[in-house]
């Protein structure tokens, strides 16, 4: 007699991690026996700069400016990296990468998003995975 087997589910797998106003978000995807799945994994960031931020010298980068940046690493190696001016003095202003990733049977998907401001206070922090 032949072990029952569960047929793959026809629904695609969706996976998030909301680390909020905190400077890291690790999004850990099992790894699946069975097949290869590919997703599409957004990370984004937001930050404010207040109108009432004080603009000295002793919380702005070696440029003078406000800033913000995201760093992307990917099952340990660094993906993807940016930093830039933060802007929209009283709104918010953010960063986001988008890729796709392959996941070979038997392997898990480790995201792990890195976040740093200057100037401005971090909103949000969001990484989620859609498979495709």
């Amino acid at each position: 007699m032949s072990p029952l087997r569960t047929p793959p589910s026809s629904r695609p797998e969706r996976w998030c991690a909301d680390a909020g106003d905190a400077t890291l978000a690790e999004l850990r995807v099992p790894p699946d026996a069975r097949r290869e799945r590919r997703f599409e994994v957004a990370c984004a960031m937001t930050v404010r700069l207040s109108m009432d931020v004080d603009t000295s010298a002793s919380i702005q980068s070696e440029t003078g400016d406000a800033w913000h940046e995201m760093t992307v690493h990917v099952n340990g190696a660094k993906q993807w990296s940016r930093r830039i001016g933060t802007s929209n003095p009283g709104h918010w202003d953010g960063l986001d990468y988008r890729f796709a990733a392959t996941v070979p049977v038997g392997q898990a998907l480790h995201v792990r998003v890195q976040v740093a401001a200057r100037g401005a206070l971090r909103r949000s922090l969001l990484v989620e995975a859609d498979e495709l």
